[in-house]
């Protein structure tokens, strides 16, 4: 068998293999993940964990990841059967992948601030606890849409659809658009939001450790009796907050795995941009970044059960109450 048919032969059955994955795994991804971010969504509005600032950024990351799942995932499914119309029509590819890569930036860099706010609240530094408000924390959501919006806008001139020599249908018409589009989801939607995280959770874990070592020094207690509510409410706050950070760190390490992937192809595309590639290189790299987008969805559709694993009583006492509520709602209607 010559050379030519080998690569054929290769070619051919990596095309099959990614349409079947297409056809299947994405069912999955898009149902549990869909399911897992609503119920994120109910539980993270509960009373118990609504005033604290890392609930709201969490709850608002869960927000920004059903979105990208809605405007990823169906696409990918929809790839499989070879219906899709962000393929051959340049207003919904344009629109497709502005929400798409907008949305996951956004659900990326909201956890990058739980953490600075987890960093914050963790501080033997009062200013820096003062920091770590609700307040503050509506803003960085406000500043994150409006820069990760500006960052990705430019999509709406640089993507086309009906190309054919580009790793998707749907991408960068120009060398240039391609090397911006590569770049910036490398950089800003993957690897400095990543740092970001890998960064402050060591100071955070650092701070913790401090703390409780400042803690477990000997005391001169001056008030021997205290209010029993008020000890009882700091241990509760204190166990949320640990938990909190707990369901951070976890969430953190599982989208630094399944997003780094992607970022490194991309990477790859932009140095090896001018190479002139075979048939056979293309088809490999086109299955590839087919498997690390499909696990960069999957990044966006566990935190639900991160959560609800890594969370404790906190969290899943929270998703109970929510539950019974509209329980309540419905039977009385």
């Amino acid at each position: 068998m010559s050379s030519n048919s080998t690569d054929a032969v290769l070619i051919e059955s990596l095309a099959t293999i990614s349409m079947q994955i297409n056809r299947y795994l994405p069912i999955g991804i898009f149902f549990f993940g869909t399911i897992g971010n609503l119920l994120n969504c109910l539980a993270l509005s509960q009373r118990t964990l609504r005033p604290n600032p890392c609930a709201l950024l969490f709850l608002a990351s869960s927000i920004a990841s059903l979105i990208t799942l809605i405007s990823g995932v169906t696409v990918r499914f929809l790839t499989g059967w070879s219906v899709n119309l962000s393929e051959t029509n340049d207003t919904i590819c344009r629109i497709r992948f502005f929400v798409l890569f907008t949305s996951r930036t956004i659900a990326f860099w909201l956890l990058a601030l739980a953490m600075i706010d987890r960093w914050l609240s963790s501080s033997a530094d009062i200013y820096r606890r003062q920091m770590s408000t609700l307040k503050n924390a509506q803003r960085g959501i406000i500043c994150v849409v409006i820069l990760s919006s500006l960052a990705y806008v430019q999509f709406f001139y640089c993507f086309q659809a009906n190309l054919t020599d580009t790793p998707l249908k749907c991408y960068g018409k120009t060398v240039l658009c391609r090397f911006i589009y590569d770049l910036e989801f490398a950089l800003i939607t993957v690897f400095i939001p990543s740092s970001v995280m890998i960064i402050f959770g060591l100071l955070t874990i650092f701070s913790v450790r401090r703390t409780t070592l400042r803690r477990a020094q000997p005391v001169v207690v001056t008030l021997r009796i205290q209010r029993r509510s008020a000890n009882e409410k700091s241990s509760r706050l204190k166990k949320i907050e640990h938990q909190l950070l707990v369901m951070l760190c976890v969430q953190t390490t599982l989208v630094i795995v399944f997003s780094l992937p992607q970022a490194g192809h991309s990477l790859y595309t932009i140095i090896t941009q001018s190479e002139i590639k075979s048939a056979r290189t293309k088809s490999i790299s086109a299955f590839v970044l087919n498997l690390f987008i499909l696990g960069t969805y999957m990044s966006n559709g566990m935190p639900f059960y991160v959560y609800t694993l890594a969370g404790g009583m906190v969290f899943r006492k929270a998703l109970f109450d929510g539950l019974r509520v509209i329980l309540q709602k419905i039977t009385c209607i």
